[in-house]
């Protein structure tokens, strides 16, 4: 927890130093914000991966996520975002299998680089961030392990989408996002391969500019 905490500082230090120069910016050459909200129906596809004798593989799910999008100028913004999922982590040791259902929480920040020429309705843009991914076990039978408690694990993200505008104030968005993270292990020292992983997430849904 420590480290997400940290992670999380260096993600708010991060938008507020690009506040700070926009801002100059905006002195200097008149660029002026934009505001957006999005809201994305998303899949979710972890990579598999072993260590220290424990195979893991995670079962391909859907989810949302939510973001709010400051745009500084034309072609720079902050993404803020919250997503969701649920899945089971499947853990494949000496002792058998011991399969974790847990909820997917995800809080991640980042800078998005936008070209500003849009064509044929059509906004690219980039994005990279940090964040944290927060493993929560259900509890529920048939996906849950003796002492397995909620973990966060900082991730990096990364990743991309287009925007196609449909009216004035209104876009359908399709996005790609990736996540790399080191595996939860919940606690468990058995449930512990010390091995790092690779989620992607692609997504569509509904943006509105005000």
């Amino acid at each position: 927890m420590a480290r997400a905490r940290m992670l999380g500082l260096v993600v708010v230090g991060m938008l507020a130093l690009s506040a700070s120069v926009a801002k100059a910016q905006d002195s200097e050459g008149g660029w002026l914000g934009r505001n957006e909200v999005s809201v994305e129906g998303t899949g979710f596809f972890t990579k598999d991966s072993q260590g220290n004798a424990v195979s893991q593989h995670s079962t391909d799910t859907g989810g949302f996520v939510v973001g709010y999008r400051f745009h500084f100028n034309r072609w720079l913004a902050a993404d803020a975002s919250y997503g969701y999922a649920r899945n089971t982590q499947e853990n494949f040791t000496s002792g058998g299998i011991s399969n974790v259902e847990a909820n997917v929480h995800q809080a991640t920040g980042a800078l998005v680089v936008t070209i500003p020429r849009r064509a044929f309705r059509l906004n690219p843009y980039l994005l990279a961030g940090a964040g944290a991914l927060v493993f929560d076990p259900t509890g529920n039978s048939g996906g849950f392990v003796a002492g397995a408690s909620s973990q966060a694990k900082p991730a990096f993200v990364y990743g991309g989408g287009v925007d196609y505008r449909v009216v004035r104030h209104v876009s359908l968005r399709i996005e790609y996002r990736g996540f790399v993270y080191d595996r939860p292990d919940f606690g468990l020292a058995a449930l512990h391969s010390g091995s790092t992983t690779h989620a992607a997430q692609p997504s569509a849904g509904v943006v509105f500019q005000f």
